[in-house]
């Protein structure tokens, strides 16, 4: 353990004046009593049954109301404080949902439950000694953890077979934990076999390891805090929950293709581990609606899902050699192709003809599907020009907004800006039209209002690809007493500002309601507050940039009791 301690302090000793974390937490009203919710324990619930939750956080007084954002998961308080009877219907919907406490004085910040199909296991404590661990018997399994303390260390017993791989991933940065995990399999010993830190595109660890002889192997959780600090002690707290999942059966890594055309089928082969060989699976597209752009893939011989790309036009695989562009991997836009860099420089040309003025988006996906690229891409014409060019940055995906100069052959290049390749140096590359978007945001996911008084709130309006028009901004599901003009906007306005007038008699109210802006030929575009936010401070990360929910359409509002005439205070 001390040789991964001076590993860690290493990686982390960047800056003593490292920010903590909070920006898209809601800032609750002035009055405390309002509630103020960190976490949920267990932070996963099964359909069909019935779990004591955990509220983390300050609640006086007792108890709280609870909003969910879906139907089917009712909180029913019970007498303890921050204790919850949690009924999760059979037919509730499957994944991440928002949940907020809430009271007259106002509304907690935005928290995380997820509903799933699989049975769910909590951890057990004393299980910090790898001599002492928690046994897991039955797989997949799916166990809530939480480092309760400073220094704390989960350990789990799991049996292997010769030859049998063991997947283990963490969920923490993703449920907005403010822990960064670390994943490590020891021996009988105690002696480490395998460990991951950050597996992917978040700080979340994944690890895969092979048995090269049967026995009893433990796997640790425990991790630093997050946003990093000068510390390099293990976390825990109350607040720093997480999910762990192991599996050692057939276990699916990704697809080849990555993705499937809209509104047909594919033969998908299965890459991943313990999977017969060969593995593959149809997957009908028929039945994805025709907005979606992932589809997830779901099969009863493996222990896990797969999303998958939903593309418009062909779905192919590169095919070598394809350093000049040659016919073979000709595309046709609109597309999707599943490409991957074999060797330390290797580059990948897609030729394809465009019309002029056309505007396409090109992007490449490999970070965000955890695959080790660091990927460009570019566009050159027929004789070689670079046209275009996107190098993305460490551990952010490019994409390239496109015009065709003019009629004729261009081709698209995919790179690895670390010059490096291999058989798990994957990407896919996405070529769709660039259609007029508008993305309507809300500053803030709550809002308290006092009678007799009147509050601004703005909602932002981001153009892209060229869209323009002019728009209506309303607010909808307005309680009593409340009134909000809507507001005109210009064709080139990037903000709108609504009145929220809460009249003198107002009653006191809480409950969501939902901003639109709506074009002039009636066509709504609702508006959301996005969760997910990043900082960097001295190069320290800080913010969530992937969550299991990283958006909400619904706006909390409060209307806060009366002021007592100060004749009545007085008599106090």
């Amino acid at each position: 353990m001390r040789s991964l301690l001076a590993r860690a302090f290493s990686l982390r000793f960047r800056s003593a004046n490292a920010c903590f974390f909070a920006a898209w937490l809601v800032s609750n009203s002035a009055d405390a009593a309002a509630p103020v919710l960190d976490h949920l324990f267990p932070a996963a619930v099964q359909v069909g049954t019935t779990n004591v939750v955990t509220a983390v956080g300050k609640f006086d007084p007792w108890p709280a109301k609870v909003w969910v954002d879906a139907p089917g998961i009712v909180f029913k308080a019970e007498t303890n404080s921050g204790k919850f009877s949690v009924e999760v219907a059979a037919d509730a919907p499957v994944g991440g949902h928002l949940v907020r406490l809430y009271n007259e004085q106002g509304v907690s910040g935005l928290r995380f439950l997820v509903v799933t199909k699989e049975r769910q296991t909590e951890e057990v404590e004393p299980n910090n000694e790898f001599k002492k661990p928690q046994m897991v018997e039955a797989f997949p399994a799916f166990i809530n953890g939480r480092l309760e303390k400073s220094g704390d260390v989960d350990s789990y017993a799991v049996a292997l077979e010769v030859g049998q791989t063991l997947v283990a991933s963490v969920e923490a940065y993703t449920l907005a934990s403010p822990v960064d995990a670390v994943l490590r399999v020891v021996d009988a010993r105690g002696v480490q076999v395998a460990w991951n830190h950050d597996g992917g595109p978040t700080l979340d660890p994944f690890l895969t390891w092979t048995a090269k002889s049967a026995g009893t192997y433990v796997v640790q959780v425990f991790g630093f805090g997050y946003p990093a600090d000068s510390s390099v002690n293990f976390v825990g707290n109350a607040k720093c929950v997480y999910r762990l999942h192991l599996s050692r059966g057939p276990y699916v890594n990704h697809t080849v293709p990555l993705g499937v055309p809209r509104g047909r089928k594919r033969t998908l082969e299965l890459v991943g581990w313990n999977l017969p060989a060969p593995a593959s699976v149809e997957f009908d597209a028929t039945t994805v609606a025709g907005d979606r752009s992932e589809a997830r893939l779901i099969g009863k011989g493996f222990s896990n899902e797969v999303q998958l790309a939903v593309v418009d036009g062909e779905m192919l695989v590169e095919r070598e050699p394809n350093d000049t562009a040659s016919d073979t991997n000709r595309i046709m836009l609109p597309c999707g192709v599943t490409g991957r860099i074999d060797r330390a420089g290797d580059v990948d040309r897609f030729p394809f003809t465009a019309r002029k003025d056309a505007k396409w988006l090109i992007n490449v996906e490999a970070v965000a599907l955890c695959f080790p690229l660091d990927a460009w891409v570019r566009i050159e014409d027929a004789q070689g020009k670079e046209l275009a060019k996107n190098d993305g940055a460490t551990g952010v995906d490019p994409k390239l907004e496109w015009t065709a100069p003019a009629d004729g052959e261009f081709v698209v290049v995919v790179g690895n800006r670390l010059q490096r390749g291999g058989a798990e140096f994957r990407y896919h590359l996405l070529a769709r039209p660039a259609k007029p978007e508008l993305r309507v945001t809300l500053t803030d996911s709550a809002l308290a209002l006092t009678p007799g008084q009147t509050n601004d709130f703005k909602v932002a309006l981001k153009r892209l690809h060229g869209f323009a028009g002019e728009l209506k901004v309303a607010a909808t599901n307005l309680p009593p007493g409340l009134s909000v003009e809507p507001v005109a906007v210009a064709a080139k306005d990037n903000e709108a500002v609504l009145k929220f007038v809460a009249s003198t008699n107002a009653p006191p109210w809480s409950g969501s309601l939902q901003i639109s802006a709506t074009e002039t030929n009636g066509r709504p575009h609702r508006a959301v507050f996005e969760l997910t936010s990043a900082t960097v401070n001295n190069g320290v990360p800080g913010g969530y940039q992937r969550l299991v929910v990283e958006s909400t359409d619904q706006l909390w509002l409060t209307v806060l009791p009366a002021p007592k005439p100060k004749s009545d205070e007085k008599k106090k």
